[in-house]
C-alpha cells in the first residue's frame, strides 16, 4: 500500500439482547452472521435484498425487521440477524451465501495494566491534540463523529477525525448499554481503544511519566496519522456482527489502515468476523494489523492468523523498571515492578505468608499465596510480607490488612512491569529461597522496598513477552507467521509503509510465508 505521508488516515477498533423469540414450543433465535462475499453490485439495494433472503424463512416484513441487527454493503455482502438454529441452517443452503455462523463474543487484546494503575485516556487527551496538524481534514474523508454519553462531535477535531460506535450486536445478546461502568457513545470507558490509538497514531506529549517514572516524551508510531475510532466493545465484550459492521464502515468512511487489537479463540476464516473483514479492506486497498493475543507462552495460541492480515506479537523493549529490595543483613535484591511508593519508615518487619497462617482458615494451606483469610492479621499489620502466585490478589489483601508492602515470588511475571496498591517488588524463586533463608536466620527480620528506577539494556531485546500468544498457525499450519523485532529505518518498502514514520522506530511485525521444508 503506496503511504501518503501526513494524510495517512488510522482506524482503531477499541476497545471495550434483546430476549430472544421463541420459536414454536422452545428453539431460541440469536444473533447469526450471513456472509455473502464480495460487495454487492448496488449497494443501496442490498438491504432489500437481504430482506428477501429473510423472508424466505421468517413470517412477514415485521418479522424480518425485527430479526435485521446490521446490512453489510460497502465493503462486502452479508448481514446479521436474529436466527434460530434451522433458520441459519436453511440460510446456508441458498445460493450466494458463504457461510452462516453464530455472532461470537471476542475480548480485549490487552494486559490490566490500566486497571492497575487507575488511569484512563480520554478523547480530552493531548495525544489526541490537533496543534501539529494545521492542515484541514482530507476532503476524501467521509466519516463523522457520532455523539452520545459525554460525547459528541466538539470531542472531534483534525486529529481524532472521526468516531462511531456499533451497539446492536451486543444490545441484542445482552439488553441495552445502561449503567455505570460503560458509556453508549463513543468515549471509551474500558480505556484499551483510546491507549491503542494513541500508541499507534498519537500526537506527542512531553514530560509524560508515571509519578515521575520513565519521564519523557510519549507520542504514537506516526503523529501525522489522523485517527478515526470505532467502538465495538462495551463491557470488555465485543461481538462479531459489531466488528464487522466497523470493518464495512470503516472502508466506507475512506481509511487507509486498521489497527485493531481483540480476538477470541483461533477459528476458520469463514467463520471468523475479524479473518472476513480483513479480507475485503485489504481487497480495498487498506492494510490491516491485527493483535496475536495475550495467551503466551503455551503453542496454538496465537489467534488473527489469517494470511491476509499482519499478526503483531507483543516484544520486550530495551527498558525496565527494578524496584530493590533491601534486607537487615544488607543485601539487595531486584525486583521488577512499577513502584512509585516510598514507604514511611527505612524498616518494617519481614514475614513470610506461609509462616503467619491462620490456623482456624479452611484454606489455611495456602497461606503461602497470601488468600483474604488465610493469614493471621495481627502478624501482617505494618509488615512486609513475601507472597506466591499471581499479580493483583496478593497486593489488595496484604493492604485490606494494614500490611506495609509485598514481595511477589512469581517468576513467570517478572518479565512484565505491574502497578501495586502498596509498595511491592517482584522477584523470582532463586531469589525468594535466599530472602526466606534471611527471614529463619533472625529473631527480627527486617526489609525495605525501594521505588522503582528506569533501567536501559539493549541485551533485553529482541525478545518476545512472555505472555504474546504464539504459533504454530492451528487454522492454516502450511502458512507460516514469522516474528521480526529489528530496528527500522526510514524508507523500508518491506510490507508496511514506513516512510510514513518521521523518525528511526523500532518495530515488532510478522509477515506471512508458504512453509518450505528446506529451511529445516
Amino acid at each position: 500500500m503506496a503511504c501518503i505521508g501526513k494524510w495517512t488516515l488510522l482506524m482503531s477498533i477499541a476497545l471495550v439482547c434483546g430476549c430472544s423469540a421463541i420459536l414454536g414450543q422452545s428453539e431460541k433465535r440469536k444473533v447469526h452472521i450471513v456472509y455473502m462475499g464480495n460487495s454487492p453490485a448496488n449497494p443501496e439495494k442490498a438491504t432489500s435484498l437481504y430482506q428477501k433472503v429473510l423472508a424466505k424463512v421468517l413470517s412477514g416484513k415485521e418479522e424480518v425487521a425485527r430479526s435485521m441487527v446490521y446490512s453489510y454493503a460497502a465493503s462486502f455482502s452479508g448481514f446479521a440477524a436474529e436466527l434460530s438454529t434451522t433458520e441459519a441452517a436453511s440460510i446456508s443452503k441458498m445460493p450466494g451465501v458463504v457461510s452462516v455462523f453464530p455472532s461470537s463474543v471476542k475480548k480485549l487484546h490487552t494486559t490490566r495494566s490500566w486497571d492497575f494503575l487507575g488511569l484512563r485516556v480520554w478523547p480530552e487527551s493531548e495525544s489526541f491534540s490537533d496543534k501539529y496538524l494545521p492542515d484541514p481534514i482530507p476532503s476524501r474523508w467521509k466519516g463523522t463523529c457520532v455523539s452520545g454519553d459525554s460525547f459528541s462531535s466538539s470531542n472531534c477535531n483534525r486529529k481524532l477525525i472521526g468516531a462511531r460506535m456499533f451497539p446492536n450486536g451486543y444490545e441484542q445478546n445482552f439488553g441495552p448499554i445502561t449503567g455505570p461502568g460503560e458509556y453508549r457513545s463513543p468515549r471509551d470507558a474500558e480505556g484499551h481503544g483510546s491507549h491503542t490509538a494513541s500508541t499507534a497514531g498519537g500526537s506527542s506529549v512531553k514530560h509524560a511519566s508515571l509519578f515521575g517514572l520513565a519521564e519523557g516524551t510519549a507520542r504514537g508510531g506516526t503523529q501525522t496519522a489522523r485517527i478515526a475510532a470505532y467502538k465495538v466493545c462495551w463491557f470488555g465484550s465485543c461481538t462479531d456482527a459489531d466488528i464487522l459492521a466497523a470493518f464495512d464502515e470503516a472502508v466506507a468512511d475512506g481509511v487507509d489502515l486498521i489497527s485493531s487489537s481483540i480476538g477470541g479463540s483461533p477459528q476458520d476464516y469463514f467463520s471468523d468476523s475479524i479473518a472476513i473483514g480483513a479480507f475485503h479492506a485489504v481487497q480495498n486497498g487498506v492494510f490491516v494489523s491485527s493483535s496475536a493475543g495475550n495467551s503466551g507462552p503455551s503453542v496454538y495460541t496465537a489467534t488473527n492468523v489469517a494470511p491476509w492480515l499482519t499478526t503483531v506479537a507483543a516484544s520486550s523493549i530495551d527498558r525496565k523498571f527494578t524496584s530493590s529490595i533491601v534486607l537487615g543483613n544488607s543485601l539487595p535484591y531486584k525486583g521488577v515492578a512499577l513502584n512509585t511508593i516510598s514507604l514511611s519508615n527505612p524498616w518494617y518487619p519481614l514475614v513470610s505468608g506461609e509462616a503467619i497462617r491462620n490456623a482456624s482458615s479452611p484454606l489455611a494451606n495456602f497461606s503461602k499465596y497470601c488468600y483474604d483469610g488465610t493469614m493471621a492479621l495481627d502478624k501482617v499489620k505494618d509488615s512486609i510480607v513475601v507472597c506466591y502466585g499471581g499479580v493483583g490478589a496478593p497486593d489488595a489483601t496484604v493492604l485490606a490488612a494494614g500490611g506495609a508492602g509485598v514481595i511477589l515470588v512469581d517468576s513467570f511475571d517478572k518479565s512484565v512491569g505491574f502497578a501495586f496498591s502498596l509498595p511491592c517488588s517482584v522477584v523470582g524463586t532463586a531469589d525468594a529461597k535466599h530472602i526466606l533463608k534471611y527471614i529463619n536466620s533472625t529473631s527480627f527480620p527486617v526489609a525495605d522496598i525501594l521505588p522503582s528506577i528506569t533501567t536501559v539494556d539493549d541485551s533485553l531485546v529482541p525478545q518476545t513477552a512472555i505472555f504474546s500468544s504464539r504459533g504454530p498457525n492451528i487454522i492454516t499450519p502450511d502458512i507460516l507467521k514469522v516474528v521480526l523485532i529489528s530496528k527500522i529505518y526510514l524508507q523500508s518498502p518491506f510490507l508496511f509503509p514506513f516512510d510514513c514514520f518521521d523518525n528511526e522506530i523500532t518495530f515488532l511485525y510478522v509477515f506471512t510465508a508458504r512453509y518450505n521444508s528446506s529451511w529445516g
